[in-house]
């Protein structure tokens, strides 16, 4: 009996020193694995701010103007859907307006990863001149002659203008090219010079310039 009961007493030694074994184990793997979360949690954020800060500030200013400059190009295609009487300047202007509506959602989505405030929309506001400090852009009085126009009278002022908003568009996009740091900026910005440049070859034509 008294080895029996020292059999049983050897046996339930070793059970309680295999469970400790398997409890230390368990939390050493617990820990690592605390560990490896927390590397793994870390890992998006350290890519996030990688992203975030993979720009400059001329690519801020760029989103920032070019958002703005592209809401009154909308705005001006907008007047020609009514206005106009050529059917080749309200296609145009439908073009112009299906290529930078887009951009616009673009730029903006950048600003916010970025931290950035996305310019609040003027466009259309009566009273505010949206044309200080960036190239190209029409005052307020040249948008109220332009709203006031129609006919042969509002295609020829609309090409004009949109002539000279291209203009400044290019201007912008050249000095992003020349100075971004944020390749999807960099190449919107390419994009920008090879479609407006082409658009002003167009309206050049239809204005009987070329």
């Amino acid at each position: 009996m008294t080895a029996h009961r020292n059999l049983i007493r050897r046996t339930a030694l070793a059970v309680t020193v295999g469970t400790a074994a398997l409890v230390l184990s368990a939390c050493g793997a617990g820990h690592d694995m605390s560990s490896m979360g927390t590397e793994s949690n870390s890992s998006p954020s350290a890519a996030a701010s990688a992203k975030a800060g993979d720009h400059n500030d001329q690519d801020v200013s760029f989103a920032k103007e070019m958002i703005q400059h592209h809401r009154q190009a909308v705005e001006m295609a907008d007047l020609a859907t009514d206005r106009a009487s050529s059917q080749e300047v309200k296609d145009l202007a439908t073009k112009i307006k299906g290529a930078q509506d887009p951009e616009i959602e673009t730029m903006s989505g950048w600003l916010t990863s970025w931290g950035e405030k996305v310019p609040a929309d003027m466009s259309g506001m009566k009273g505010h001149d949206m044309s200080s400090g960036m190239p190209g852009m029409m005052s307020s009085e040249d948008m109220d002659k332009l709203g006031n126009a129609s006919g042969a009278e509002f295609d020829k002022m609309f090409l004009e203008m949109m002539v000279k908003h291209h203009d400044g568009a290019l201007a912008m996009a050249k000095a992003e090219k020349a100075d971004g740091k944020y390749g999807p900026a960099v190449k919107l910005a390419d994009d920008v010079i090879t479609a407006q440049t082409a658009e002003i070859e167009q309206m050049d034509k239809m204005l009987g310039k070329s």
